[in-house]
């Protein structure tokens, strides 16, 4: 019996987006198992007729009504936040969210994840890795043994996590950073681009440097407010 591929609409049309349409195409070869209709953008962004590396803007969140029961859904924002917030407007229309993973990505058998996860090309998860719903790891990251990464963690490209780490919900962990095992990143904490991490890092607080450092916190509940950067 030939199944039929899943119909599939990314949120996002920026650059996170267009790479995450890259992973699906990826997935494709030599079996079609996505189809992937488009894209769908908060409606200050969308434009009629648009279209982003050959598919079609499909609309905003409300376009998604008439066809939640017929597709699946993933976040391409690459913001903690503000994927959240969209994630949460998502489901409350009832959508279905799905995993991406690259074909080249390593993940062994003993690691476990929520929905909406998107895992790009070159990343290696080892052994007893927790990964929470709508996290996303960036290009070639690596992640060590009994790590766990929660909701809507986000490693940008080039981090490295060793074992035992835990990345809080809603962390921000910035291109070509270091996390030493056994650290924990507190919820909503920005981790600075090029950082090590030696330290744990507390809930809402942005760290730089070698070693890294605290530079600013942000008062809890900051990522609930819409229009913050």
């Amino acid at each position: 019996m030939i199944e039929h591929p899943v119909k599939v609409v990314i949120i996002g049309a920026g650059g996170f987006g267009r790479e995450v349409l890259d992973i699906f195409e990826a997935c494709n070869h030599p079996t079609m198992k996505y189809d992937v209709l488009g894209f769908i953008v908060e409606n200050e962004y969308y434009t009629p007729n648009s279209i982003v590396n050959d598919k079609p803007v499909l609309g905003d969140l409300t376009w998604l009504m008439a066809y939640r029961n017929e597709i699946f859904v993933v976040c391409a924002v690459s913001s903690p936040q503000h994927r959240r917030r969209i994630i949460q407007e998502a489901t409350k229309i009832g959508c279905r969210f799905c995993n991406i993973i690259h074909p080249t990505a390593v993940l062994t058998r003993w690691v476990t994840m929520g929905e909406g996860v998107v895992i790009t090309a070159g990343c290696i998860l080892t052994n007893q890795i927790q990964i929470g719903c709508h996290v996303q790891i960036n290009l070639d990251c690596t992640i060590g043994h009994n790590a766990v990464l929660d909701d809507f963690a986000t490693l940008a490209p080039g981090v490295h996590i060793s074992g035992n780490v835990r990345v809080g919900e809603g962390c921000y962990v910035g291109t070509g950073a270091t996390v030493i095992e056994k650290k924990r990143l507190g919820e909503w904490s920005i981790i600075g681009a090029g950082s090590v991490i030696l330290e744990d890092v507390p809930a809402n607080a942005t760290v730089v440097g070698v070693p890294g450092k605290g530079i600013s916190t942000r008062e809890v509940g900051w990522h609930l407010r819409r229009n913050m950067k």
